[in-house]
């Protein structure tokens, strides 16, 4: 399935059942792994899995696969490995927590200046 049309259906699903601050983030410069992320938060463990189910069937349905499932015993976070994209559906404060925004941003984040190296 082409990343645009799989990315549309992720996001749709995503849609549906209600996810919060959905980005996602184009990875092609940056990764080979895969091209896009897809971060979205829900309000609690039965929301994050029921974010899950929900894309997983869309995609299933539209014709295209999912690689695998991984986190759904607690609901905290949630991998769905789409192959081209990796949907991450997140509670807040573990979202806060990780900030993958930042991490796969393809802009470096500029450096705070530390005690330790004289800034």
């Amino acid at each position: 399935m082409d990343v645009r049309k799989l990315q549309k259906v992720a996001v749709s699903a995503l849609e549906d059942i209600k996810a919060r601050d959905i980005d996602v983030i184009n990875t092609t410069r940056i990764s080979s792994l895969f091209d896009r992320i897809i971060i979205a938060s829900a309000d609690s463990a039965r929301q994050t899995k029921s974010l899950a189910r929900s894309v997983q069937d869309k995609v299933l349905a539209a014709g295209g696969r999912v690689i695998g499932m991984e986190g759904e015993e607690t609901g905290d976070w949630i991998v769905v490995d789409l192959g081209d994209i990796v949907v991450h559906i997140m509670q807040p404060a573990v979202r806060t927590y990780y900030n993958l925004e930042e991490l796969w941003s393809a802009k470096p984040a500029a450096r705070k200046p530390s005690a330790a190296t004289g800034g």
